[in-house]
């Protein structure tokens, strides 16, 4: 049994997310759905309670407590991409499946749930020890909402990173 899980609250929708990342995400998958022995403040007995699942390889637990606790940004997933096409993808099936745009490669999921999509470029760039050029690239950026792979590479050598 793992040691450390991950528990992720959900109103009622832990099942149709977990199956969401499991299909968005390599290895991710769905590995059990309980459902409650009896009735709950939200619930009904035999209502799915808990989803067990791996998103990108980390353990977790979905659980159906009801609408009293939502998701913030102070907990995200962050997912490290080697590639536009890759941070697209991520990125797109996020937003586009009812989820909404932030800043900085900062999104969100239906269930509110936070996730960065982080091209690794972005964070070579940011961990340069070329202070100039990650500077460069932090302010770039700051600018962005999805991350532009092209315009860090840029901001990074030197261009104003409009490209």
């Amino acid at each position: 049994m793992t040691r450390n899980t991950i528990c992720l609250w959900y109103d009622k929708d832990a099942e149709a997310a977990a199956n969401f990342y499991a299909e968005t995400f390599p290895d991710s998958e769905v590995t059990a759905v309980h459902r409650a022995p009896g009735d709950y403040p939200s619930g009904k007995e035999g209502d799915v309670l808990t989803v067990e699942f791996t998103v990108l390889g980390i353990p977790c637990l979905g659980l159906n407590g009801g609408p009293e606790f939502t998701h913030s940004e102070a907990f995200s997933f962050q997912v490290s991409t080697e590639s536009q096409e890759e941070t697209d993808r991520y990125w797109d099936a996020i937003v586009g499946h009812g989820g909404e745009e932030s800043m900085c490669g900062w999104c969100k999921d239906r269930w509110g749930l936070s996730w960065q999509i982080t091209p690794r470029v972005l964070t070579d760039a940011l961990a340069s020890s070329d202070k100039a050029a990650a500077k460069r690239a932090f302010a770039a950026m700051m600018e962005m909402q999805k991350i532009d792979v092209a315009r860090i590479e840029a901001a990074r050598k030197g261009g104003s990173g409009d490209a």
